[in-house]
């Protein structure tokens, strides 16, 4: 049946069936039907005017063994960052305590690991039923997981595992060669068997043509079931990484890749995530407009920069938007 923006009704039922042909479809049609047509959808499972809060943290900075092209703490990339230990846990419990009180109701802690490591699980556990404690929701993202971690992450209270497809299978060896995108699917197997919600998206803006961002959207939406949560990151160039000179992406393909999250994994909360810090707030309003609802709050995403706590209010006061329960 032919792709049609104006059956609302049909675009609004979750499905894990896209073509490449219909994602592409999606993607290419005319900006505002297919703004129309994201908002639409998200006003059927989601408030339009409520946006999520969550803080992430770098638990563990630096060194990893993984040679992603975009990352500042790959071990393979000379940026000046300096590998850290893995953080104690009284200053993880004191950051998610700040996390709340600015608003934040999901804690999210990240580690530059390329596999969470056995000797790591009880300090990283206990991370979690700290920050659980608080009355947060959790989140990790600890690279790649051996069988029985999940379950054991799972009992100690986590809700939401980070594992990002990154972007299509067809692009994902210019990108990354450590780790094979059937690696990252197993993970987020174990992850889902577990009962863990799934926290998985990419990143648009890494060189990657048209047909890349609408193969990621396509594997991400034939996902069963689809991630609970969507990140869409816009690359923050970083010196001394492979992809530090990346041309610029237009603002309005950023803004169509929203809007087809948004339409093909209709109760996903699609978070906008990385790179807000170098987007006008039009631009994020239109992120919003196309169905994004949910964003990282806090001065720092890992090791990049993210808007403070003052721009977002003021950005939230000028559209009229309400911070997610």
């Amino acid at each position: 049946m032919p792709l049609d923006l104006s059956d609302i009704d049909r675009l609004s039922t979750p499905r894990t069936n896209w073509t490449r042909e219909e994602a592409a479809a999606l993607y290419r049609a005319p900006f505002n039907d297919l703004i129309f047509a994201a908002q639409s959808v998200h006003r059927r499972h989601h408030n339009a005017n409520a946006v999520q809060k969550s803080q992430l943290l770098s638990i563990k900075t630096g060194g990893c063994a993984e040679d992603c092209g975009y990352c500042s703490q790959s071990a393979f990339h000379d940026t000046g960052l300096k590998a850290s230990r893995l953080m104690p846990l009284d200053d993880v419990i004191e950051a998610a305590s700040r996390a709340k009180a600015g608003g934040a109701t999901r804690f999210c802690m990240g580690a530059a690991w390329r596999d969470l490591k056995p000797r790591d699980e009880q300090a990283v556990c206990e991370m979690i039923e700290g920050v659980k404690g608080l009355g947060l929701e959790t989140c990790v993202t600890l690279g790649m997981l051996k069988e029985g971690q999940a379950e054991t992450l799972k009992a100690a209270g986590l809700d939401y595992y980070n594992h990002n497809l990154d972007t299509s299978r067809e692009y994902y060896g210019s990108v990354i060669t450590t780790r094979t995108y059937d690696d990252r699917l197993d993970t987020l197997a174990k992850v889902r068997d577990a009962g863990i919600s799934v926290c998985c998206g990419g990143i648009i803006g890494m060189g990657e043509r048209e047909d890349d961002r609408i193969g990621l959207l396509m594997e991400l939406a034939n996902l069963d079931p689809h991630p609970e949560s969507v990140p869409v990151n816009h690359l923050v160039p970083v010196g001394g990484t492979p992809l530090a000179h990346a041309e610029p992406l237009d603002g309005l393909d950023f803004v169509r890749a929203i809007a087809a999250a948004r339409i093909m994994m209709p109760k996903s909360t699609v978070r906008l995530s990385a790179g807000r810090e170098g987007m006008s707030r039009e631009l994020q309003a239109l992120c919003f407009l196309a169905g994004a609802g949910s964003i990282f709050v806090g001065e720092e995403l890992l090791t990049t920069p993210n808007p403070d706590l003052s721009a977002d209010t003021g950005m939230f006061d000028a559209l009229g938007l309400t911070a997610a329960e």
